[in-house]
């Protein structure tokens, strides 16, 4: 009878080995990507450019009136100044994809950037020279065309249906190694990255390295369901995160860029950050959730619609925003003219705004936030006991600049925990605007013991909610 039982385990041990296994083993087999290779791959390209420096250093004329035995010498043992030659020619590598048969090619902005020549190379070796139809920095799309017909041409996928853990294939030229596929999976969807807040990143494990860039994301089936844009690395190679452009924003992009030769963007106006747990107690909400609005540019679309510094928007035409990062590609692909209603918490109170969205001004787009100009104060009150501040009048001045109370000291309470800095502006404080030094000390015993409330500052220009105990 034990023997019988031991044989049973053995049995059920390995039946569950099969049962675990099993996904992996027709993983494995699903994803062989061979012919997804032999058939995406025709419609890749490779991508080298050219940049010719204005300013070419004239020690190199020196370098090449030396005899080339001696100069194969220095060449060895010194570090050679450049050629005339190689001092003008800047070149770069790259990738890109043919998405129509007469020659419009999909790639990544930063691959043509500053190019004056650019020259596209196909699986046959066939070379052409293109122009760039329009690209756009902020989305990092960039569309070519070369003089030709009849050429392969990629299959567009949709991006929207990606999900964690989906296989993925990458093709592309890192370090200049032609028509290099890599593999791996989905990591993230809907990723945001600083500098690129136009732009939900599809965010895998795929190799990508130098010179894959605007290269082809394809799904299983053989289709384009990103660009591979830009890797996250502390040495600047691959370390397993890559970070790919959904192929319905880039085509979206695209046919803009083909149209118009530009991107319009929509446009509200706000500037706004993410909901900690902090801020979310501080404004009454239940769990984090939303885009707080910290800012709220004058005569913009959102101060027309009566948006007011404070609000947390929890929904955009329709789509629930979890964090802050889903709102400005949502926006940002709006049509200008268009009329989208937003839900917003104000008060831990849901209410429904419209707003007319309009485009984006072109000077927005690389506009940089001014510094408040800081000067001599007109008189330093004692600091408040209860934050553990020393504020003061902001310097008087003929321009219009913000309101509020300046930061001059921060002492061990409330306001340090809350992450006060010296030079800080306050300029709300519990919902309510402050005024002067004079002002915020009435408001001071006002604001409710125990609880946290919201604080607006200004730290070199740039608005943000901090969530401040009052104890």
């Amino acid at each position: 009878m034990r023997r019988i039982w031991m044989i049973l385990q053995r049995l059920l041990s390995i039946l569950f080995t099969l049962l675990f296994t099993l996904p992996a083993w027709a993983g494995g087999q699903h994803a062989d990507f061979t012919a997804v290779i032999e058939q995406a791959s025709r419609a890749v390209v490779n991508i080298s450019t050219v940049q010719r420096a204005s300013a070419p250093n004239k020690k190199s004329g020196v370098f090449n009136s030396i005899p080339p035995e001696l100069r194969d010498f220095l060449d060895r043992f010194l570090e050679r100044p450049p050629t005339l030659q190689e001092e003008q020619q800047a070149r770069a590598l790259g990738s890109g994809f043919i998405i129509s048969p007469d020659g419009y090619i999909l790639t990544a902005a930063h691959v043509v950037k500053d190019a004056d020549v650019i020259v596209v190379r196909d699986t046959n070796r066939r070379e052409w020279t293109a122009k760039v139809v329009g690209a756009d920095s902020l989305i990092d799309v960039a569309l070519l065309k070369v003089n030709a017909t009849d050429l392969p041409i990629a299959r567009i996928g949709n991006s929207d249906t990606l999900k964690v853990g989906q296989w993925v294939l990458a093709i592309g030229q890192p370090f200049g190694l032609d028509y290099t596929a890599t593999s791996g999976i989905v990591s993230a969807l809907g990723r945001s990255l600083p500098n690129d807040t136009y732009v939900p990143f599809i965010q895998t494990d795929v190799a990508v390295n130098p010179g894959s860039s605007g290269g082809p994301l394809y799904s299983m089936n053989g289709a384009v369901v990103g660009i591979n844009s830009q890797i996250y690395s502390p040495s600047g190679g691959y370390a397993g995160l890559s970070f790919a452009i959904p192929i319905n924003v880039a085509i979206e992009a695209a046919e803009q860029l083909k149209t118009r030769g530009r991107i319009m963007r929509g446009w509200l106006g706000i500037t706004i950050q993410r909901v900690s747990q902090d801020l979310a107690n501080s404004f009454g909400l239940d769990r984090p959730h939303g885009a707080l609005v910290s800012r709220i540019d004058p005569e913009s679309p959102a101060q027309a619609a009566g948006l007011q510094t404070g609000d947390i928007l929890v929904a955009y035409d329709g789509h629930a925003i979890d964090t802050a990062a889903d709102l400005p590609p949502l926006v940002g692909r709006t049509h200008p003219g268009v009329k989208v209603p937003v839900t917003i918490l104000r008060n831990a109170k849901e209410q429904t705004l419209t707003i007319d969205v309009v485009e984006l001004p072109r000077e927005m787009a690389e506009r940089r936030v001014t510094k408040p100009k800081i000067g001599r104060s007109r008189k330093t009150p004692e600091p408040p006991p209860l934050l553990g501040l020393t504020v003061t009048d902001l310097p008087a001045s003929d321009h219009e600049g913000p309101h509020g109370v300046m930061v001059k000291r921060v002492e061990e309470g409330p306001a340090r925990a809350a992450g006060i800095h010296s030079h800080d502006i306050i300029a709300r404080i519990g919902g309510v605007a402050v005024r002067d030094t004079k002002h915020f000390r009435t408001l001071i015993p006002k604001l409710p013991r125990g609880q946290t409330v919201p604080i607006l500052v200004l730290r070199e220009g740039n608005p943000m909610f901090l969530a401040l105990r009052i104890p």
